[in-house]
């Protein structure tokens, strides 16, 4: 068996320069990575923001037109709604009971002023984090009829208490149902 002999005349590493090179090449995609995951968090917190503010602004809208809040109002089945969905009367006493609450997005829905589809058989939306909407009275003691979204990070539920409140999970019109250090949280916003 021969030996190999290896000659080392024209094998060279890399320079400084070209490693330099391939340092900065790195780091920027990796700074695009991480510049990509921060918009699409942000993205994510304004699409929550957004949809709060359109329920607040269909509830209201529902009342400035019918007179009774979505789901709890008494008269739902007199409106010339046209729509294939179940209307159900509310107990018509100002607050979203447990039964009202699919109720008011099919009452919101079929009044045109929430899009979807009434007659769906899970009428609670979906926030941008995979949790449900839900309207509902004093969640989490917030004192008031008020929409309550499951499943947020922590981190975007302090961010939403600190820019709209008073950024304490147990006060104000923004509560949760946990303290915001929990990896996930329930908060309800009154309307």
């Amino acid at each position: 068996m021969k030996k190999q002999k290896w000659c080392m005349g024209n094998e060279r590493g890399f320079t400084l320069v070209e490693i330099a090179i391939v340092m900065v090449i790195i780091g920027l995609l990796l700074g695009g990575i991480l510049k990509g995951q921060a918009m699409i968090q942000n993205a994510k917190i304004k699409s929550y923001q957004s949809d709060v503010n359109g329920l607040r602004a269909a509830w209201y809208s529902y009342y400035d037109r019918y007179g009774k809040y979505p789901g709890d109002d008494d008269t739902a089945t007199a409106h010339q709604w046209h729509c294939n969905a179940t209307i159900v009367n509310g107990n018509g006493d100002g607050n979203i009971d447990t039964g009202e609450r699919p109720d008011a997005f099919i009452h919101l829905r079929c009044s045109g002023l929430l899009g979807g589809d009434p007659t769906a058989t899970n009428q609670y939306p979906t926030n941008a984090y995979g949790g449900r909407y839900i309207i509902i009275y004093n969640a989490y003691g917030v004192g008031g009829n008020g929409v309550s979204a499951e499943q947020i990070p922590g981190e975007v539920a302090e961010a939403t208490d600190n820019r709209l409140d008073d950024g304490t999970f147990n006060t104000g019109v923004i509560r949760s149902n946990v303290s915001y250090n929990n990896a996930l949280v329930n908060q309800s916003h009154r309307f």
